[in-house]
């Protein structure tokens, strides 16, 4: 049986509304860590935990035979072809120090293939929308990418991990890209990182140690969008990296990263 991606993507824009809704209205004043997982500062929150069975409930609702990816949930298989990657609460730390800059993400595979997504990031009342091969839009209007840039005139965005020694040579490799580009932001949004490439508010992003659940309906967004995302060396965006710009700010960009040894294996 064929699946039609906008039917898929209708539904993930409604789980992730709700799940928005969710963690923006009731959000403990005292809101506190309710676990840590791979370090003291790679935190869980009760909401990222309660977004993330709210998503899982709508949408087994309408689809009980799908498979889910989630980053709080793990992996559970299905008996179709369809499976939904959730990051319910993409920075978290940003939402337990109530800064606005955090998303829900919720990304739909057929066959292993991502068709279709959206990334809502209610504190700043926008919603990212893509369906593989259709383009890319926020709150409807269409996205598309910056024009290529020179490396010294690129805005680009990073990302750093929770392990102290992962984080000082990310920091050493940000520190020494820094003279070479016009700037560095970190937001502390990978799914955000992805859209704000998608329209064209950033020249480029680049990240290592993020997961599906951080990329999936973020790489649909900005390839969409016109953006080219991979790894390095014609990888696939992965764990290692994933590496986001216009087709020609991406090539210079690699270029810097892997001169600044970015794709040694212990960065």
């Amino acid at each position: 049986m064929s699946v039609d991606p906008w039917e898929l993507l209708e539904l993930a824009c409604t789980a992730a509304d709700e799940a928005a809704r969710l963690v923006v209205e009731r959000r403990p004043p005292d809101l506190g860590v309710a676990d840590t997982k791979s370090s003291p500062t790679d935190v869980v929150t009760e909401m990222d935990t309660a977004a993330e069975q709210l998503i899982r409930k709508l949408i087994l609702g309408q689809r009980p035979d799908d498979a889910f990816l989630g980053e709080e949930g793990g992996e559970d298989s299905g008996r179709s072809a369809v499976r939904w990657v959730i990051d319910p609460i993409d920075g978290t730390v940003n939402y337990l120090y109530d800064l606005p800059h955090w998303s829900v993400s919720v990304g739909v595979e057929v066959d292993g293939t991502t068709v279709a997504g959206v990334v809502a990031a209610p504190r700043l009342a926008e919603v990212y929308t893509a369906v593989r091969g259709a383009g890319s839009w926020c709150n409807g209007a269409r996205l598309r990418v910056r024009p290529p840039a020179r490396l010294s005139e690129a805005l680009v965005a990073t990302g750093f991990g929770y392990l102290s020694a992962r984080r000082e040579r990310q920091g050493t490799i940000a520190g020494a890209l820094l003279p070479r580009v016009r700037d560095i932001r970190r937001a502390g949004s990978a799914a955000l990182d992805l859209c704000a490439v998608a329209c064209g508010r950033l020249d480029g992003y680049y990240e290592r140690g993020t997961h599906d659940w951080d990329r999936s309906a973020g790489t649909l967004i900005a390839t969409e969008a016109g953006a080219v995302v991979g790894g390095f060396h014609g990888a696939a965006p992965g764990e290692g990296m994933v590496l986001a710009a216009p087709e020609g700010t991406f090539s210079v960009l690699h270029h810097a990263l892997v001169e600044l040894g970015a794709d040694a294996e212990d960065y």
